[in-house]
């Protein structure tokens, strides 16, 4: 149970919020790389309640900009991607991916203006076939080069789901709770027919086990299910990675679901989904991953169809309201990978209001050239096996 206060200090996302602060201090996802093609060459993002364009220029460069225009606040979202910048609609401004001012058609040549104003933007990334940005204060810390962006031993695509209307804490939480897979999705799935698909989940959990995880290049929460039954077993275990990824085993995949907190009550899912393949050998890639947009996830009445996954989750997370009162919670054993999460949330929006760094920020080359995190494989095993059957 939290009171109210609490709850809003790890919940709101703005501007001046705690929370929004602390993830400010973090690179975060704003679109798949192939979202962004010469015929469309710009996309509006909102992330953390701003309202942003992004862009890619004649040069190939990725600006990320605010979408209002810093002359009379027209949108650029509807201006002209060039050679070097993008061009408001209104009365032809134009910026580069920085944000500096390089045309103003209709001042005078000898004015200083243009020296003066400055549209905001954010630096920009792109890695593994997404884009990243930072919208913290500088210096930004290093790009973390998640094993899953860089490999080449298999398939790379990114799946991005419909957006998602409840807040983003709500989501982390269902992450740390890693006995909900017994019933949200197998047994719903069973119960449908579809019972190969939640099998690997459809077993007796006879306990679970939550460690902290420090490393020097990433912090999160590790999970752990210990299975028995027939199929006994002891998983690896897979974590969260701080503040706002799950990496996790998914049948034959291993997938980094990419939450980016739009405002405080919407959150965008890109689900980076790696497949590695038999032998082990790096094949050729494509210039930029595959994306696809997940197929929506209620019917046309809508109401959850409840045939996926992302359906199943959808539902427990936005069934809980925008913003969830934890309040009115009680919390049992199992929930206790949760308050590990909280606990480590509200630290580390201590140290951002200390003035310090919070963890699992990189600053040192030396530790990102490959982030490998290890995850439990026992789904990839009992998904051939089941192929087989």
């Amino acid at each position: 149970m939290l009171s109210y206060d609490i709850n809003q200090t790890l919940t709101r996302v703005g501007h001046g919020t705690p929370a929004g602060e602390l993830l400010r201090r973090y690179w975060q996802p704003v679109a798949a790389e192939a979202e962004l093609t010469p015929e469309t060459p710009k996309l509006r993002v909102r992330a953390l309640c701003e309202d942003l364009v992004l862009f890619r220029d004649g040069q190939g460069r990725f600006g990320l900009v605010e979408e209002q225009c810093c002359h009379r606040s027209a949108s650029l979202f509807y201006g002209f991607v060039e050679d070097d910048g993008i061009r408001c609609p209104y009365h032809g401004w134009k910026f580069d991916a920085a944000g500096a001012c390089l045309d103003q058609p209709f001042e005078p040549k000898v004015s200083p203006l243009k020296e003066h104003v400055r549209q905001h933007a954010y630096p920009v990334q792109a890695l593994g076939g997404m884009i990243w940005a930072y919208l913290g204060p500088a210096p930004a810390p290093l790009l973390p080069r998640w094993e899953q962006l860089l490999r080449a031993d298999g398939e790379r695509r990114i799946f991005i789901l419909p957006v998602i209307e409840c807040n983003w804490l709500q989501i982390m939480e269902n992450s740390c709770d890693p006995c909900h897979t017994y019933y949200l999705h197998a047994h719903t799935l069973t119960l449908k027919g579809k019972d190969r698909a939640g099998a690997y989940h459809y077993r007796p959990i006879e306990k679970l086990n939550f460690e902290l995880v420090e490393e020097p290049n990433w912090i999160g929460v590790r999970k752990q299910r210990v299975y028995g039954g027939d199929q006994a077993e002891e998983e690896d275990g897979h974590p969260v990675i701080f503040p706002n990824f799950l990496l996790s085993p998914q049948r034959e995949h291993i997938v980094m679901h990419m939450r980016l907190p739009v405002d405080d009550t919407h959150t965008k899912i890109f689900r980076y989904q790696f497949t590695p393949n038999n032998d082990g050998q790096d094949e050729p890639q494509p210039n930029i991953v595959p994306c696809e947009q997940v197929l929506p996830l209620k019917n046309e009445d809508g109401v959850y169809h409840m045939n996926s996954f992302a359906s199943h989750d959808a539902m427990a997370w936005e069934t809980q309201g925008p913003i969830t009162d934890r309040g009115r919670e009680n919390l049992g054993t199992t929930d206790a990978g949760i308050a590990l999460y909280r606990r480590l949330l509200r630290e580390q929006i201590q140290r951002v209001q200390n003035g310090e760094d919070p963890k699992g920020l990189i600053r040192d080359a030396a530790l990102n050239d490959v982030i490998r995190i290890e995850v439990s494989t026992g789904q990839r095993r009992m998904a051939r096996e089941i192929a087989k059957a």
